[in-house]
């Protein structure tokens, strides 16, 4: 009798209505995950390193001279050589030292640590509990970990065409491989630069957000997501690989490069963005799938 009427009030329950005015979707705003993100001390730490590093390289150009050497000091043949030849070269430079690795730490951070520091403070399960639904709490803050990386990718070219107009002044975007960029152009090219290294940048994103979901230790999703950029990164290196390096994201980093030139080439940048998104969905639902079932006791 007595589990009979266990049964029937867990039925009961199932089948009671949701109570009035309570929405899913309008659990955990986006709004509210992007204030409680923004006020963390990690994410001004990060956006003052990227907005100082601009000025730092024009500290550095300042004390030691031109790349080339100054003038006369031989023939440019790469995009480190014309980083002073105007505000757009300067901010082509800019992206050119940091997208191998300075730029993949942001992307890292902002969704490793997103799921894993909210663990790691117990607060996990009380915002559960709220109730928010898994899967909108994951899409929160997945959308605000993205959006945030998005914007520290803008906010160094944006820093770096500031401080270049001032320190070198605006004129058009001279190519290594000789000729320039009309001024009107330049900026376009770099906003696509921009883009593609924020998609290229989804693998990391995906490896940071899984692992996020399968630890309670941000700096070990964070350090995980990092470590294993960097492993595919001495994989491409690795040249008896041959053809399989094209399947591996960090062959296609660089493609950007085709977007500096007279002629812009899109095949490099596609085939890039095409096996970075693949991989990215991929990790992505890992993460759903495994948080769905995770038992949450932190």
């Amino acid at each position: 009798m007595i589990a009979t009427a266990e049964a029937a009030e867990a039925a009961d329950v199932a089948e009671a209505p949701e109570a009035r005015g309570y929405r899913a979707r309008r659990t955990l705003p986006l709004r509210v995950e992007a204030v409680r993100q923004l006020r963390r001390r990690r994410t001004l730490l990060m956006g003052g390193v990227l907005g100082a590093l601009p000025f730092i390289l024009i500290v550095a150009f300042a004390i030691g001279g031109t790349p080339d050497g100054g003038p006369g000091g031989g023939d440019r043949v790469t995009l480190m050589d014309t980083a002073t030849a105007s505000a757009a070269n300067f901010a082509a430079t800019c992206l050119f030292v940091s997208a191998g690795f300075l730029l993949v730490v942001p992307v890292a951070l902002f969704c490793g640590d997103t799921v894993a520091s909210e663990a790691s403070w117990s607060s996990l399960r009380y915002l559960l509990a709220a109730p928010v639904p898994r899967a909108r709490l994951l899409w929160s803050k997945l959308v605000v970990a993205l959006g945030f990386s998005l914007a520290a990718m803008v906010l160094l070219p944006l820093v770096a065409l500031a401080a270049g107009a001032a320190a070198y002044g605006w004129g058009p975007l001279e190519l290594p491989t000789g000729g320039a960029l009309a001024t009107g152009d330049t900026v376009p090219r770099i906003a696509l630069v921009v883009a593609f290294i924020f998609v290229s940048q989804l693998v990391t994103a995906g490896l940071a957000f899984w692992l996020s979901t399968k630890t309670d230790a941000p700096l070990g999703a964070v350090g995980g997501a990092v470590g294993l950029t960097i492993v595919g990164n001495v994989l491409d290196a690795v040249t008896a690989l041959g053809s399989w390096r094209e399947f591996l994201p960090a062959h296609w980093q660089f493609a950007w490069a085709d977007a500096l030139q007279p002629d812009l080439e899109w095949a490099g940048m596609a085939k890039g963005a095409a096996i970075s998104v693949t991989y990215a969905l991929i990790l992505f639902a890992f993460a759903f799938r495994g948080f769905s079932r995770k038992d949450i006791v932190s």
